[in-house]
């Protein structure tokens, strides 16, 4: 089965965090069997209208390379396009949070793409042939654009292999951290307001206020292969976020067995009910602190990894691999195109040519520019429905 991945998200030297979900996803599919081509749209570098120049580029890969399943990996407007566009052979699209719950923490301006965004996010839900969510809740997120029995919930899995104990003193010389100290870990998205790394800060200054020696560690533009080392020499991971999807660093703690404390946001209470070492919190320092000062006084790790068979990048694929095979299997009679050479197609290839026009972005442009200018940003967003 040949599965054509596209996504705006993958990992580079300037960029070695960005989208390791995607590249982790896509070797469990290959390790499976499957045939998988990638493309990404590269919207930090072409802009925003980016995804309205897709048009020669998507429509050659799909012509040499014959895909069963286009997989569209994130939603938005990218996948919007290409579901209306681009529907020669049955589409896949997964949504992971902000692309259906939008930035609500973001200046007005953001405010305003990102719910264009998930109004986008919606219409490509009702035409593709399967929607998957990495979380439960995300469900509802979906305002009903999608039938109930096209819906499935599939969790982003993790690398058993690499995300594992090791030794944690070891993990902390290596770093040059005291090991007189508590360490706790933020996993930090670039200065994203949505993660509230204020609060974490906050309720570390309440820690340090109790006497306890702690320091605060922003996970950062580290690369994927030392993410590991970094939390088996963490004391606890911190997360504070305003609202997630399934955070995947809350599945790699675990599988290192790193204690958490964290606010319900996401899967998160799912992934660490029963668990003895991990904890919910309040978004008030305060409380944060307090849990904080629970896990320090355990100072034990966790022993949780047999809960995590289900989340392997084997077993996600699986899961995967029976979407798509159920959507061919319903969609026999779809249009297919024909190519002499589907190894032309390169493993990955970057958008970096788009020919077609970009009225469409023009004109979304000029509407939200036009009516946010007439209602003002605030009125803007109350008076537009299509965008909640």
């Amino acid at each position: 089965m040949r599965i054509l991945a596209i996504t705006n998200m993958y990992p580079s030297t300037g960029c070695p965090s960005q989208g390791v979900f995607v590249e982790e996803q896509v070797k469990g599919l290959r390790s499976i069997g499957l045939e998988v081509r990638i493309l990404v749209v590269d919207r930090r570098r072409d802009g925003p209208t980016a995804y309205y120049r897709l048009g020669n580029t998507v429509r050659s890969a799909i012509v040499e390379f014959e895909p069963d399943v286009i997989h569209v990996m994130y939603g938005g407007v990218m996948a919007d396009q290409i579901v209306r566009h681009h529907h020669v052979c049955p589409i896949a699209v997964t949504f992971h949070g902000s692309d259906l719950l939008g930035e609500n923490l973001s200046g007005w301006g953001r405010k305003i793409i990102s719910r264009y965004g998930v109004h986008c996010s919606r219409r490509a839900a009702r035409g593709a042939e399967a929607v998957i969510v990495v979380a439960r809740h995300l469900v509802g997120a979906l305002g009903g654009a999608a039938a109930g029995d096209k819906v499935r919930v599939i969790p982003c899995g993790i690398d058993l292999e690499r995300f594992k104990p090791m030794d944690s003193l070891a993990c902390k010389q290596r770093l040059g951290w005291s090991p007189q100290s508590f360490h706790v870990l933020f996993a930090s998205s670039n200065g994203d307001p949505v993660k509230r790394p204020w609060l974490a800060a906050a309720a570390l200054q309440q820690l340090k206020g109790t006497g306890l020696s702690a320091e605060l560690h922003y996970m950062q533009g580290i690369a994927n292969a030392e993410v590991p080392l970094w939390l088996n020499a963490s004391d606890v991971l911190l997360l504070t976020s305003m609202h997630e999807g399934s955070p995947t660093v809350v599945k790699e703690a675990l599988g290192c067995g790193l204690p958490l404390v964290s606010v319900d946001v996401g899967d998160v209470a799912e992934r660490i009910r029963g668990i003895e070492g991990c904890y919910l919190a309040q978004s008030e320092p305060a409380e944060l602190a307090r849990k904080l000062a629970l896990v320090w006084r355990s100072r034990r790790r966790l022993g949780c990894r047999n809960r995590l068979e289900n989340l392997s990048l084997v077993a996600v694929a699986e899961n995967l691999k029976q979407c798509y095979e159920d959507i061919t299997s319903r969609n026999r009679g779809t249009r297919s195109l024909s190519s002499p050479n589907r190894s032309s197609v390169p493993l990955v290839s970057t958008v970096n040519q788009c020919t077609i026009a970009n009225e469409t972005a023009t004109h979304i442009t000029e509407v939200v520019e036009k009516k946010s200018n007439r209602l003002g940003a605030a009125r803007f967003l109350r008076a537009t429905p299509a965008f909640s």
